[in-house]
């Protein structure tokens, strides 16, 4: 399969405009926030990307808006449920509240502390209408698999009344939960150690396991924070065109430099807007 992966540097909102309507299969970002790091200077424009992240999802696509709130003057912010609440606004459904657990608290609770290590972030999952693509991930060890389910199944009717199903043989898996316990920090989140020159990466197998779940082999991916790159690895691994997009020249070049290195793939970043193309 020829794939298509590149990287714009320029404004996101700017770049997708030039994009049309029911591009993207799928989203995969995490925004920076509540000032948690600098990110070079740069700052977003919320409500003006929310809006072309709605135009240019196809309809049934999704939106993964990894995202967590900052605690300021002893209160947290509440940024996480701001934007998810503005993507409602522009008309994307919240199909899921996930959450990533992290292995480790980055200030755990102490002598001082007056509330618990924080280990999570939010990953909203949104919808531009009835999710297309959905291939949920079964993975999740089954405690009695090999065995048959104890008596008949059963399931509650309307009218009060239980309804007799039939015997079955408990697989060896299940369905995952929507609360994903991910390993994070130097030397779990990725092996490629130039992508820690960026200062907050986020796991592979986090945009993986998102990528596998939401979109199919040669869907179209979008990243408009690229920064290091994760989602781009993990979209060219698992076999989606993918394009990243990025205010900072800094990283535009470090994620050319991590996929060359990776896959020994030559990217050019150095696309003047008008030029844009799908």
């Amino acid at each position: 399969m020829s794939l298509d992966n590149k990287v714009i540097c320029g404004n996101n909102v700017e770049v997708l405009s030039t994009y049309g309507d029911d591009t993207f299969d799928l989203t995969v970002t995490s925004p920076p926030y509540d000032g948690l790091r600098t990110y070079n200077g740069f700052s977003f424009d919320f409500e003006g990307l929310s809006k072309e992240l709605f135009r240019v999802t196809k309809e049934g696509g999704i939106v993964v808006w990894v995202v967590g709130d900052a605690t300021v003057k002893g209160s947290e912010t509440g940024t996480s449920f701001r934007q998810a609440l503005g993507f409602m606004d522009v008309g994307f459904r919240l199909h899921d509240t996930m959450i990533y657990e992290k292995n480790g608290a980055a200030y755990p609770a102490s002598a001082k502390s007056n509330r618990y290590s924080s280990i999570f972030e939010y990953m909203f999952i949104l919808s531009k209408g009835k999710p297309k693509t959905h291939n949920l991930i079964k993975d999740k060890p089954n405690k009695w698999a090999g065995f048959e389910n104890f008596g008949k199944a059963t399931s509650r009717q309307v009218d009060g009344t239980l309804k007799e199903g039939k015997k079955f043989t408990i697989n060896e898996f299940g369905y995952r939960n929507n609360i994903w316990r991910i390993n994070c920090g130097f030397g779990y989140s990725t092996k490629d150690k130039i992508a820690y020159e960026h200062p907050a990466i986020f796991p592979e197998e986090l945009a993986r396991d998102h990528i596998i779940t939401w979109s199919n082999p040669g869907d179209l991916v979008l990243d408009p924070f690229n920064g290091s790159g994760t989602t781009g690895v993990q979209a060219y691994e698992q076999e989606r065109n993918f394009l990243g997009l990025d205010v900072s020249s800094e990283y535009c070049e470090l994620y050319t430099k991590r996929m060359k290195e990776r896959f020994s793939l030559e990217i050019d970043y150095a696309l003047p807007v008008s030029s844009v193309s799908v």
